[in-house]
């Protein structure tokens, strides 16, 4: 006898469509009437896990978590630097910076002020110029004195070859170099406190200008550099600023013939011994080792007729015009020791170039300084408090 549950009346009513009361429709094919709705998918097992994702375009490496604040940051503006008096009471520099309440009393203090006021400074007395262009007024013997000192580090490089080496960074012939630059500091600083109007009242500033300028090139130890060591660079210059050694009216020649000429030394420093880059991947993803020669380079190239930002993506645009332009110069060797899409090894920089024009570049750049740099401790730590920039308790 059949079960009457397998009666087709009893198979109908247990096939049927759930009632309408629970508002569940299934959609049917227009031309057939079969279900249209795919069935759901069998859930992942240890057998069989899911696929592997790859996102069209990796993440930013250390890209900041808080864009918000510092788009809506006002830009650092250009300050003047406060000039030191004699008698001076030089004294060795150490560091200070060991929590964020050290970086906000610095922030805050007149020199956090007036430094990233001095590079703002820098910054503005390049706009529009190309490297190659006439200075506004001849070089001074202190800007002379500094072209020579990187010339004679430049030399230090041709005396000391790397050594063989299978490692990807670290050659230790670096450590060779910067023996050297640490053995010469003094003789290389003279000539340029020689410049004085009165020399005698600088007797003894190598004492805190040297270890601005040990620290200015990498890490002997370490072998390696980054941004740290570049704001040290510039708080050397923020020195000789502040003992009257350049002026205002040399700050073209700063940027457009030392930095420019500091820059090249870095490359070759760079290459050469195979620096590590300090930190994990360089600030914000602009560069493994610098960030300046992006807000330098992006000044040179405010209201330029015809590069945009997004003129970086042009080659021919990179090949004839990185020597006239820090920034495309800075872009082209991120391209030549980067392989793959720009936009996965360049992410931040691939952003920036949608910006519509330079001279939003420049300022997003001066913000992003302050904040990723200025104001982070990691960077900050190594920086140097003495009589010239001092600790404001």
């Amino acid at each position: 006898m059949s079960n009457p549950e397998s009666t087709p009346q009893a198979a109908a009513s247990s096939t049927s469509p759930p009632s309408h009361a629970g508002h569940i429709h299934t959609p049917l094919c227009r031309s057939c009437g079969a279900p249209a709705a795919a069935p759901a998918p069998a859930p992942w097992t240890g057998d069989s896990p899911p696929p592997a994702y790859r996102p069209i375009r990796m993440p930013a490496i250390n890209a900041p978590t808080n864009t918000a604040a510092i788009v809506l940051s006002p830009v650092p503006q250009p300050l003047p630097v406060p000039p030191a008096s004699p008698p001076f009471a030089f004294q060795a520099p150490a560091k200070r910076i060991a929590s964020p309440d050290d970086i906000a009393r610095f922030k805050d203090s007149t020199h956090g002020r007036h430094f990233l006021g001095f590079v703002a400074s820098l910054s503005a007395s390049v706009h529009g110029r190309k490297l190659s262009d006439p200075l506004p007024s001849p070089p001074s013997p202190a800007v002379s004195a500094l072209l020579d000192l990187i010339s004679a580090l430049s030399a230090f490089v041709a005396s000391t070859p790397p050594f063989p080496h299978s490692s990807r960074y670290g050659n230790p012939a670096f450590r060779l170099w910067h023996e050297k630059l640490g053995d010469s500091v003094n003789e290389l600083i003279a000539p340029i406190t020689a410049t004085a109007a009165s020399p005698s009242d600088l007797a003894g500033a190598e004492v805190e200008l040297a270890p601005y300028l040990l620290d200015s090139f990498g890490n002997g130890t370490r072998i390696d550099y980054g941004t740290g060591h570049e704001t040290n660079f510039a708080a050397f210059l923020y020195c000789l600023a502040r003992l009257g050694l350049i002026t205002e009216p040399d700050y073209p020649a700063v940027v457009l013939r030392v930095f420019a000429s500091y820059l090249d030394l870095m490359r070759t420093l760079q290459d050469t011994y195979l620096l590590e880059p300090a930190g994990s991947h360089g600030v914000w993803g602009l560069d493994d080792y610098h960030f300046l020669p992006f807000v330098f380079g992006a000044a040179q190239l405010i209201d330029h007729k015809y590069m945009k930002p997004k003129s970086i993506h042009n080659p021919d645009i990179l090949e004839n015009f990185s020597k006239e332009y820090m920034y495309l110069a800075c872009v082209m060797y991120v391209k030549k020791v980067k392989k793959g899409p720009f936009a996965e090894h360049s992410p931040m920089l691939d952003d920036i170039s949608a910006v519509p024009n330079w001279k939003k570049v420049n300022s997003g750049l001066l913000k992003m300084y302050k904040a990723e740099v200025l104001e982070k401790v990691p960077i900050m730590q190594h920086f140097l408090f003495g009589s010239l920039i001092k600790w404001e308790d």
